[in-house]
C-alpha cells in the first residue's frame, strides 16, 4: 500500500483529528489561559452579539488549514490529509463546543444524559473559575469524569478564594 492511497490518507486525517484534541488542550491551557488571555478572556465573559474576540483563534487555525490545503494542491496529498484532520476537528469544535456547550446555535438543546451531558458539565466547571488561573478541563471534545474535576477544583481552592475576594486572578464575570 502506497502512502498516498486513500486508506492511508484517511488514517492520517483521523490521527490528526484525534491529535488535535491534545493540541487544543495544550493551546487552551498554555496559550489561551496564559499569554493569549487577551483574546480568550472574552470567552469567559457575557457575549454581546454573535461573535467574541476569542473567535479570532478559530480564524487563525482556519487560515493555517487553508494554507495547508493550498500546499496540498501542489501535489502533496499527505499535507492535504493533515489539513483535512484539522478541518474536521474545527467542524466538531464548532458543533460541539460552540453549539452544544455554549448554545451559540439559533436553537437550544440541553443534554440530560450520557457523554454530551458530561461534556457540558465539565466545561461549566472550567468556567467556574473567573480568572485565567486555577481552571480545570481544558479539552474541547474530551471531558474527564465530573467527580475528578470537582475534587481538583476543591483542591486548587481557586473558586472558594475568588468568592472570598482573596484571589489574585482576573475576576472577570464568568459565562456558562
Amino acid at each position: 500500500m502506497n502512502m498516498t492511497d486513500w486508506p492511508v490518507l484517511a488514517a492520517i486525517a483521523l490521527a490528526v483529528f484525534l491529535g488535535m484534541e491534545v493540541f487544543a488542550w495544550a493551546a487552551h491551557k498554555y496559550i489561551m489561559h496564559s499569554w493569549g488571555w487577551g483574546w480568550h478572556q472574552s470567552h469567559h465573559e457575557e457575549r454581546e452579539g454573535w461573535f467574541e474576540k476569542n473567535d479570532l483563534y478559530a480564524v487563525v487555525f482556519a487560515a493555517f488549514a487553508i494554507l495547508l490545503f493550498v500546499i496540498a494542491s501542489y501535489g502533496y496529498p499527505l499535507v492535504g490529509a493533515v489539513a483535512t484532520g484539522i478541518t474536521l476537528y474545527g467542524a466538531f469544535y464548532f458543533i460541539v463546543h460552540d453549539g452544544l456547550v455554549h448554545q451559540r446555535w439559533p436553537f437550544r438543546h440541553i443534554p440530560h444524559k450520557g457523554y454530551a451531558k458530561r461534556l457540558v458539565q465539565a466545561h461549566r466547571l472550567h468556567h467556574a473559575v473567573r480568572g485565567k488561573d486555577g481552571g480545570v478541563s481544558f479539552g474541547f471534545l474530551y471531558a474527564p469524569p465530573i467527580d475528578k474535576l470537582t475534587r481538583q477544583l476543591r483542591a486548587e481552592g481557586t473558586v472558594a478564594a475568588e468568592r472570598r475576594g482573596e484571589s489574585g486572578t482576573d475576576a472577570s464575570a464568568t459565562r456558562h
